[in-house]
């Protein structure tokens, strides 16, 4: 069984983990977006969620590729493996993400899958990701941004949802985005247009701009030193509906899973066994899904 889903900065990989399924967030632009109701279009990425991670490759193979109606979309995609021999991969631990702030049950569970894979012959080295400390800031200046821009369309007028009480046209756009957006997304708006007006813009977008550049970097220099990253997909147990009421605490439960979007990289997770909800996610360069696959497929058999 499996579904599609559209992972912005983790929705794919962290409900995935929460639920003890695989879940697959592409390599930008792998994937055409056609179809897709925009929230930040630089970081939107459609994917599968699956029982495994064949099921994921299968569902993946059939959507990615060139679409006319995404010039996102790229053409002539190279997604083979380039590792001819597993036991030959090198596989990167980034120490910024076994820091504070991550579950103890969880770096348990993220300890056991390390060991797994090291004694199934994979090497195993730290590395570093130094601008990671900066990604939240960053994908939370940049994605209210865009936010604020692609739901300007949504004004009552031409599609959608349309308040039938307003008496006049201002009334419509206010009424209709009041009632048809939900608080979290309102806060997002405004928080976005508040980034892009006069004198903040600069201060706020460009420089969020400017430091996913060097996150980006970062991930280069990891690559020449490894094949994949692993990384605990996210930093908490699964909660409850409800339980986390304060937006901050929600936020800081896409640290580990924003780089991915913000660098464009393709990231998959896994769950640590079958029964479990806690989820490792492994991380490949640019267009090597094939990667995430086979050292999934490993995993899951060992």
């Amino acid at each position: 069984m499996a579904s599609l889903g559209s992972d912005t900065g983790g929705s794919i990989r962290q409900p995935a983990s929460f639920c003890g399924v695989v879940g697959l967030k592409p390599t930008y632009g792998a994937v055409s977006r056609y179809g897709l109701m925009s929230m930040a279009s630089s970081l939107d990425q459609i994917g599968p969620l699956a029982k495994t991670v064949e099921d994921a490759e299968v569902l993946f193979d059939v959507i990615k590729g060139k679409d006319p109606l995404d010039a996102t979309s790229i053409d002539n995609l190279n997604l083979k493996s380039e590792i001819l021999n597993l036991k030959s991969l090198k596989i990167g631990i980034p120490k910024e993400y076994f820091a504070e702030g991550l579950n103890k049950e969880v770096k348990e569970e993220i300890e056991k899958v390390i060991k797994k894979l090291e004694e199934a012959g994979l090497k195993i080295e730290e590395i570093s990701l130094p601008s990671t400390e900066y990604a939240l800031a960053v994908y939370y200046i940049i994605m209210p941004a865009e936010v604020s821009s692609n739901l300007a369309r949504y004004d009552g007028i031409r599609y959608g949802f349309s308040s039938d009480k307003a008496k006049k046209l201002e009334d419509v756009y206010r009424q209709t985005r009041g009632l048809g957006f939900g608080k979290e997304v309102r806060r997002r708006i405004m928080l976005g247009t508040y980034i892009l007006s006069h004198g903040y813009y600069d201060a706020y977008y460009i420089k969020a701009q400017k430091v996913r550049t060097k996150i980006i970097e970062d991930f280069k220099k990891a690559y020449q030193k490894v094949d994949l990253i692993l990384t605990p997909t996210s930093p908490i147990k699964p909660f409850r509906f409800g339980e986390k009421s304060d937006p901050l605490a929600m936020y800081l439960s896409d640290i580990y899973t924003v780089p991915v979007n913000i660098a464009g990289l393709p990231a998959m997770s896994i769950p640590v066994s079958p029964e479990s909800i806690i989820g490792f996610q492994l991380i490949a360069p640019w267009f090597q899904e094939k990667s995430l696959f086979e050292v999934g497929k490993l995993y899951e058999k060992l």
